[in-house]
């Protein structure tokens, strides 16, 4: 191999590694169908479909197509209590071969685990590996994520699944592409990115890295090499009539923080406005009783999820009130999955949990009603309020969202970053035809060598 064979081997490609799908659900929509044809043919794939447009169909008919085609094995590992939902949707499609291991073994083509289970199985043993809610692995510790991401590199058929790859922060997407074996992370932020440390840029704020205005195009083109993103049937060419949204209402409570404290100790004349995230955990802190009592007036009687951040509020709220059933991180997976098993099926009217424990992937079309404590984050926003209001859902959406009135900062970037998601979404979906290139410079000019 002489060097420039060498070097073309560490080039960013993006081909095809996938073959041409023999299986397709007799349900499955026109759109789904395609996405399944889309995805097979690629071979390494991230689906990036919103709630309700059914990943879980897809993603076991695409298991499915690998086991038939290489009659070897599929793990596909999924957030708490969705195995379930996996098991469900195989009986209804006519698939039995398939099984939900929490120990390592398994007899079946397709096995389903929990990303917390991981270290039972040994990826020399599957064919293809497909991660449902892959976006969960940043709510993840250093130690399983590594693992997840060392498990996936060594599968051939990988596939990557979830509603919001990265609704507020691009750079998400090069994890995702250096899982699926396209550019690395590292690789794209030098292609695409400009560092904006000890920047005077007021446009990108707040941000370590902006994409570069000319880069853009290329940007998102290159994105929907490896990728498909669709909100509603029709960002991809169908229609949309079976996929309405039931109407949504969300409404924001805010109550009063008594103390006029503040974070450093000093006492002020009016509560201040909370900027910082030390001085929002503060206001936190200050309205903890307050909150919880607002939000527990507003779920009395409903089935309703109350989706807190600390574990003092889940305790008050437990408290307070007595037919709600309380998740925390100190619990076993199997108390966990029990508990979210028992609300799915509507044992449990009530439940209180964290979005960083229990908001993916998790279908609760039978409950219209939520209270949530929002922070910064709008990931745990979208997807927390995604499990009730989803395609499928047959009720009008109710959430009630609870702050201390030095809290409206809060709500004012929630909103920024919805704005954001928006644009991210158009801009995948409007480069959805668009091809990218890696493009490399020729150097044709004669080498000046030095005298000496």
């Amino acid at each position: 191999m002489n060097y420039s064979d060498f070097i073309d081997t560490k080039r960013h490609k993006i081909g095809d590694y996938g073959f041409q799908p023999s299986y397709f659900p007799d349900f499955a929509f026109d759109f789904q169908r395609h996405i399944i044809e889309k995805a097979v043919n690629k071979g390494r794939m991230a689906i990036f479909a919103d709630t309700g447009l059914g990943k879980t169909l897809m993603q076991i008919a695409i298991a499915n197509n690998v086991v038939l085609h290489t009659n070897k094995r599929v793990i596909i590992l999924t957030p708490l209590a969705v195995a379930f939902q996996f098991l469900l949707e195989a009986e209804k499609m006519g698939i039995d071969d398939i099984e939900y291991s929490k120990d390592g073994k398994h007899t079946k083509k397709i096995v389903i685990c929990n990303y917390e289970r991981l270290h039972y199985f040994d990826s020399a043993d599957f064919e293809c590996v497909i991660l449902d809610e892959s976006s969960i692995l940043k709510n993840f510790d250093g130690k399983i994520k590594t693992q997840v991401t060392a498990f996936v590199r060594k599968i051939p058929y990988r596939f990557l699944s979830t509603a919001t790859p990265s609704p507020n922060d691009y750079i998400e997407l090069g994890t995702s592409s250096e899982a699926l074996g396209y550019m690395g992370y590292m690789d794209m932020l030098g292609r695409f990115f400009k560092n904006n440390q000890n920047s005077s840029d007021t446009k990108n704020i707040g941000e370590k890295f902006y994409l570069k205005p000319h880069a853009e195009k290329d940007f998102f083109s290159w994105v929907n090499q490896w990728s498909i993103m669709v909100r509603k049937p029709s960002d991809i060419g169908f229609s949309d009539e079976r996929y309405q949204l039931p109407p949504l209402t969300i409404d924001t409570h805010v109550v009063k923080n008594q103390s006029l404290v503040a974070v450093d100790g000093q006492i002020h004349m009016f509560t201040p406005m909370a900027k910082t995230m030390s001085e929002i955990r503060h206001e936190q802190k200050m309205t903890e009783a307050e909150r919880c009592e607002k939000a527990v007036a507003l779920a009395a009687g409903k089935t309703s999820v109350y989706w807190c951040n600390t574990n003092k509020e889940s305790s008050i709220l437990k408290h307070a009130d007595r037919e709600a059933v309380e998740i925390i991180g100190s619990q076993s997976i199997e108390q966990k999955e029990e508990t979210l098993i028992a609300f799915s099926r509507g044992e449990i009217k009530r439940v209180i949990t964290k979005a960083k424990i229990t908001g993916m992937g998790l279908n609760w079309q039978h409950c219209a009603h939520t209270v949530f404590f929002p922070t910064f984050s709008y990931e745990q926003y979208y997807q927390a309020m995604r499990r009730f209001w989803r395609f499928g859902q047959k009720n009008p959406v109710h959430v009630d969202m609870v702050i201390s009135d030095g809290q409206t900062r809060v709500i004012d970037a929630l909103k920024q970053k919805t704005q954001k998601a928006d644009q991210l979404y158009t801009n995948l979906t409007t480069a959805v035809n668009t091809t990218w290139d890696e493009r490399g410079k020729e150097f044709s000019q004669q080498t000046i060598k030095p005298k000496f």
